[in-house]
């Protein structure tokens, strides 16, 4: 069974980015373009890892973090943060809330995919 990504960023051409770098590892994707809509999708399809946009509309990443870490049935997903604003600061803050990895937009797909790839054990 394919492994399950949500990608959740207010940007359509970030998630299309995303989709794009990891179409060719074999991986389920889903999107949402706000907190509410990760949230709503991590419950239906649990995901194994989520790219998770730090700025969002109706709830920020951090809170949806919260949310999946604390919940016994998500808690296992693995949280790979991306943000525009890449301060020492946001990074504690992605850390403090449960994330497991940091990453600055703009990003480099093969870094993404070398992250990916590691959480999910597929090195």
């Amino acid at each position: 069974m394919a492994k399950k990504i949500l990608i959740a960023d207010d940007d359509d051409n970030i998630r299309r980015l995303v989709k794009m770098t990891l179409m060719d590892e074999g991986l389920e994707t889903h999107e949402a373009c706000d907190g509410e809509e990760a949230i709503k999708k991590v419950w239906e399809i649990k995901p194994d890892l989520v790219v998770l946009d730090v700025m969002m509309p109706k709830k920020v990443g951090y809170e949806v973090c919260e949310e999946i870490k604390n919940n016994r049935e998500t808690s296992h997903a693995y949280v790979i943060f991306m943000t525009a604003r890449g301060t020492s600061v946001a990074e504690a803050s992605g850390t403090s809330s449960g994330g497991d990895e940091f990453m600055v937009k703009p990003f480099e797909p093969a870094e993404l995919r070398q992250k990916v790839k590691k959480a999910l054990n597929m090195e």
